[in-house]
């Protein structure tokens, strides 16, 4: 006797949503190419797809919120496309609650993708602005650091300060990870052999935006399952080296990594140190001198910031420079994030 077929109508919100996500679900996937490919073929790739695991786990924590919410509220409502009229009030109920900006526009982004709602969609919602003043991570003194000494730490915090890892990266970094410019010229000279693109890049990246360096990182599956190879800097170069050098290959240069060491913090005095050494005298600098950008554009080389630092001027292309080191495409970021006291 045969199965009956199961009827989907009796799926419940929280199923309709995860069915929906895995679907959507392209690890590994390269969302640069889907974008150029949209924009060549006028196509709409990327908004039906998410492109690393970690981002899936967060758009789904904050996707359940949401339907936790609509089932509390709306118990009629049984179909996942007829809770979309409920987003926007849920989204003002968190703005109401005071939720971070960040926080906000992360669960914005993850119903968006749920509902494939487009940029000019007149009904989107739009969140609240994220300003530098609000920034809470990493500023300031927190009740985790009475808990971590970086007297006791000296070593771990100098190697964070001269990596910029994100933790993640730091907790399975290997001996092998450590490249000299030699190393990365080689590495390149293979992955066009075997066509390994985002090596390739990686290597370009780090051997044209760094001529003057000559140790490098390679951070595994960083954010977004990206590679990147970043250049170690600052004045405790030579004992990162040795102690990456004195680790075996296939061992972690770091066994334990406490849980109150703020590592993402250490990652803005990794980019101020890049900025502070490749940022040129703003008397040599002028509005009129166009560079090309990360997304194509030429922009004037002196960048003049927004927000709570209004009107300071900075060198765009150091900025430029930051954010590749950092795994970053957009300059706002650097400079929203990590750049600090200059």
């Amino acid at each position: 006797m045969g199965h009956k077929k199961k009827n989907s109508d009796n799926r419940d919100l929280h199923q309709q949503a995860y069915d929906r996500l895995q679907r959507m679900q392209h690890f590994g996937d390269s969302k640069t190419e889907d974008k150029k490919y949209d924009r060549e073929h006028d196509t709409d790739k990327v908004s039906g797809k998410i492109y690393s695991f970690s981002t899936y786990k967060t758009y789904w924590k904050h996707i359940k919120y949401f339907l936790r919410y609509v089932k509390n509220h709306y118990p009629e409502c049984r179909k996942l496309d007829k809770a979309q009229k409920y987003v926007a009030e849920w989204l003002q109920t968190r703005v109401d609650e005071g939720k971070s900006a960040w926080t906000i526009q992360t669960e914005a982004a993850a119903l968006n993708k749920l509902y494939g709602i487009k940029k000019d969609d007149p009904q989107r919602f739009q969140p609240p602005r994220r300003k530098k003043e609000d920034i809470v991570r990493s500023r300031g003194r927190k009740e985790r650091d009475k808990h971590f000494s970086e007297a006791k730490n000296e070593e771990l915090v100098n190697f964070c300060k001269g990596c910029g890892f994100r933790r993640n990266v730091l907790e399975k970094l290997k001996g092998s990870d450590l490249y000299d410019r030699r190393q990365v010229e080689a590495s390149l000279k293979d992955a066009r052999m075997y066509g390994d693109y985002p090596m390739i890049k990686a290597c370009k990246d780090a051997l044209e935006t760094f001529p003057d360096k000559e140790y490098f990182v390679l951070h595994r599956s960083d954010k977004g399952g990206k590679m990147r190879i970043s250049p170690i800097v600052g004045p405790n170069m030579e004992k990162i080296v040795d102690r990456m050098r004195n680790t075996k290959s296939d061992e972690l240069v770091w066994q334990y990594v406490s849980a109150n060491c703020d590592v993402h913090g250490y990652r803005s005095d990794y980019a101020t140190y890049l900025y502070k050494e490749y940022a040129r005298p703003m008397e040599e600098l002028s509005f009129e001198n166009k560079i090309k950008c990360s997304d194509g554009k030429y922009r004037s080389e002196i960048y003049v910031c927004r927000g709570d630092e209004r009107g300071k001027k900075l060198d765009r292309k150091a900025i430029g420079v930051i954010s590749i080191a950092l795994g970053h495409n957009r300059e706002d970021t650097a400079i929203s994030n990590y750049i600090r006291n200059l």
